[in-house]
């Protein structure tokens, strides 16, 4: 290509722990390596034009930066230092390499050792530091609550409603008023019921089923009752721009960044029990086969005859003579029913063969000062999986309705994988020998087919991993091409407008369509390159690593792109709020493994890497590295396709599932990381490696420091263009140069 503007490159420095950083490309394409001298003058999420200067022996990128393009104001969260008379502050997220200096009168009220949030007044340069001042104090490192209040801010969440907009929300009526139930289907005296968590405080949806005839065969008549935020926030309000900048509730233990004020979120738009309440209805009829037959959407005022939790309904449905059926006798034949329409929505869902791997979702419990007491496994009962099927079941509907209006919406898209992840996955299941393996254009059924025949094998769990890992992450467009893993044509979120802006957004498209009208989103923006920067900015964010952003065949007209703009917008929140979500959890487990040092435990391999295996505890939940170093004196080799570590001398093999017993060393809360030594079942599985090889056991000897040293060397070391990764990063990646960015809440809305 020459050089010139052609090798100009676009794109955010992501900084590293250890000094290095990365460009992380607009085009998706591979991350160019930055050395340490080079990140000398930029810091972490600035956005520069670099070019690429050299490639290493593997064929990596390596750059240097050209331009500092755009510099975001973002805070910097650390600890103030006094050292040998100078004020600094150690940057919280090791990403940002440098201390920030503070001259003698910006350190405002805070006290040596405090938490503060600073903003710079000086930019790093080849030569200098940056300098900034305190711009807000948070309080001891050790004080409750002071992982969010990092998180929130680390992460750019919005924590603090505008004024304008809690102005407003005083201004809203406490209850629903005489006019407000003008043009409204009166469905008060429908027993409609809310079933969530015990600690659920906003409740966004109400369920009831009846038998009836579906055509000439029996079924059911399903109604899925939503509240209806849009009643209340009016597009462009103030309460609309809060909640569209926010783009969705953050949940942290003990604590939710909501999207709404309280006053909607858990008064006035939450189905509360024995109150009134404004809903949008999904009103269904299921056929005997789990098909939907019909189905229509209205406005309608609603009042919940009862607020059930999971455990509740699931022992009711156990024992329909119990204590528990005894207490809610009015309602246990309105349970059976939505039971009995469950079955039947689960069979189709069998039938069209939608990906169903049961997956260990855990939960922290924490005690009043928010220190953890332990960390629980969420177990899902059939009260869980029969809200869920409704849910999924409205959502199909409201997907429907919006793509027969020819109205342009917001879909939940997932696509299949990638034809990286693809070839991954078939080498992983032929050295695995499942004996099945993934068509050039897999079907969701495919996957279920194998995740089925593997359920019994004892690596049965490492391939339903495998498997998982080789999708994609569903993300919110107005180009519909479909749910993978739901195996559904269409599909979009409509059933949770208390705590998600895309659901808020298909409310308004389902309601402008009932009235004839169309939507419009507040602000469409100009095409151009404004919009393509934002474009590209957003989807690099949303795109797995490694993943070509697609060009469509034409331009989109005007209003395609503000669609375009919104669910890019909320899709890249819904990370931002993952993120924030995983680092609080990582800081608590670690707080939390600090009092557990040299204590020993059983667990189970759930990654391999080049440099190291990541073990998560058995009885803890908790997830750390176990260092190569630390795995004995040989060479460990890493195996791609079968995703294992294996001993070249003694042929001993660490793969996801495979057991082992650790001891805790070393808990780094800055870093968010927990390291584990092996201890004896690793000698153990050396042993029974060599018998089978028919080679001799080997004595203490063989884990002597130099041999061990000489193998990390080979294979641990980072390598340009590699970038070190966090335990739930590593367990999610399906390749060592590939991390996929955390998952969605697997619960009854997905």
């Amino acid at each position: 290509m020459g050089s010139g503007l052609l090798d100009e490159i676009e794109g955010v420095i992501q900084g590293h722990r250890d000094g290095h950083g990365y460009v992380v490309r607009d085009d998706g394409e591979s991350d160019i390596y930055l050395p340490p001298n080079e990140m000398r003058a930029v810091l972490h999420k600035d956005r520069v034009k670099a070019r690429i200067v050299r490639h290493d022996r593997k064929g990596r990128p390596e750059g240097r930066v050209l331009e500092i393009v755009e510099r975001p104001p973002q805070p910097i969260i650390g600890r103030l230092l006094h050292e040998s008379g100078v004020w600094l502050v150690a940057p919280e997220d090791k990403r940002y390499g440098q201390d920030v200096l503070i001259p003698k009168g910006a350190t405002g009220t805070a006290k040596p050792g405090q938490v503060v949030v600073v903003e710079l007044t000086e930019p790093p340069s080849l030569y200098g530091q940056p300098v900034g001042r305190v711009k807000e104090v948070l309080g001891e490192i050790d004080d409750p609550g002071m992982e969010i209040e990092i998180a929130v801010r680390k992460y750019g969440v919005p924590h603090e409603f505008s004024e304008a907009c809690i102005a407003l929300a005083r201004t809203l009526p406490d209850k629903v008023r005489p006019q407000d139930k003008k043009h409204r289907v009166d469905l008060t005296d429908v027993p409609l019921v809310t079933i969530d968590g015990e600690d659920a405080r906003d409740f966004d949806d109400a369920v009831y089923c009846e038998p009836a005839r579906v055509g000439r065969g029996k079924g059911w008549r399903l109604l899925v009752a939503i509240a209806d935020v849009s009643h209340y926030v009016e597009t462009g309000s103030a309460i609309d721009i809060d909640a569209y900048d926010r783009a969705t509730s953050v949940y942290f233990p003990r604590r939710v960044i909501p999207m709404l004020p309280e006053k909607l979120s858990n008064g006035l738009c939450s189905l509360n029990p024995e109150v009134d309440r404004m809903c949008m209805v999904c009103d269904m009829l299921i056929a005997a086969t789990g098909e939907i037959a019909a189905y229509q959407f209205y406005p309608g005022v609603m009042w919940s005859h009862a607020r059930f939790t999971y455990t509740e309904v699931a022992a009711i449905l156990a024992n329909t003579r119990g204590p528990e059926a005894q207490r809610r006798k009015d309602r246990v034949q309105d349970l059976m029913n939505l039971h009995d329409v469950y079955r039947v929505l689960l069979k189709a869902r069998n039938a069209r063969g939608a990906v169903d791997f049961e997956t260990v979702e855990t939960q922290i419990v924490c005690d009043e000062s928010g220190r953890i007491e332990k960390i629980v496994p969420r177990t899902r009962n059939d009260a869980h999986r029969l809200i869920e099927e409704a849910m999924l079941a409205a959502n199909v509907c409201s997907a429907d309705f919006i793509q027969q209006s020819g109205h342009p919406g917001l879909y939940r898209v997932h696509e299949g994988p990638t034809p990286e992840k693809k070839e991954i996955l078939r080498s992983y299941l032929k050295a695995m020998a499942v004996g099945l393996s993934i068509s050039d254009d897999p079907q969701p059924a495919e996957f279920q087919r194998i995740a089925e025949a593997v359920k019994e094998r004892p690596d049965g769990q490492q391939i339903h991993t495998m498997l998982l890992r080789s999708m994609q992450q569903a993300i919110y467009t107005p180009i519909n091409s479909g749910h993978f893993g739901l195996a559904y044509d269409a599909y979009t979120h409509f059933t949770s407008p208390i705590r998600r802006y895309p659901d808020l957004l298909v409310h308004r498209v389902i309601k402008a369509i009932l009235a004839g009208r169309r939507y419009e989103l507040p602000a469409l923006p100009t095409p151009g390159e404004a919009h393509e920067k934002l474009a590209r900015r957003l989807a690099s964010r949303v795109a797995a690593p490694g993943q070509k952003l697609r060009k469509p065949a034409a331009p989109p007209s005007r209003e395609i792109q503000a669609w375009e703009a919104a669910g890019l917008h909320c899709s890249a929140n819904e990370r931002r709020a993952d993120e924030a979500s995983r680092d609080v959890e990582a800081w608590l487990k670690c707080k939390y493994m600090r009092e557990h040092l040299g204590e020993e435990y059983g667990g189970v391999v759930t990654a391999a890497t080049t440099f190291g295996i990541f073990v998560t505890l058995d009885a803890m939940y908790v997830e750390g590295l176990v260092h190569i170093t630390e795995l004995g004196g040989e060479y460990f080799k890493f195996d791609e396709a079968r995703q294992e570590l294996r001993g070249e001398r003694t042929g001993i093999r660490y793969a996801i599932g495979t057991r082992v017993r650790v001891q805790v060393s070393r808990v780094d809360l800055d870093g968010r990381k927990i390291d584990f030594r092996l201890v004896r079942e690793g000698e153990e599985l050396i042993a029974r490696a060599m018998k089978d090889k028919g080679v001799s056991s080997p004595g203490p000897a063989a884990s002597s420091k130099g041999t061990a040293k000489r193998a990390s060397r080979k294979t641990a070391a980072a390598a340009p263009g590699e970038r070190a990764r966090s335990p739930i990063q590593a367990l999610k990646s399906a390749v060592k140069t590939a991390a996929a960015k955390g998952k969605g809440r697997g619960s009854k809305r997905r």
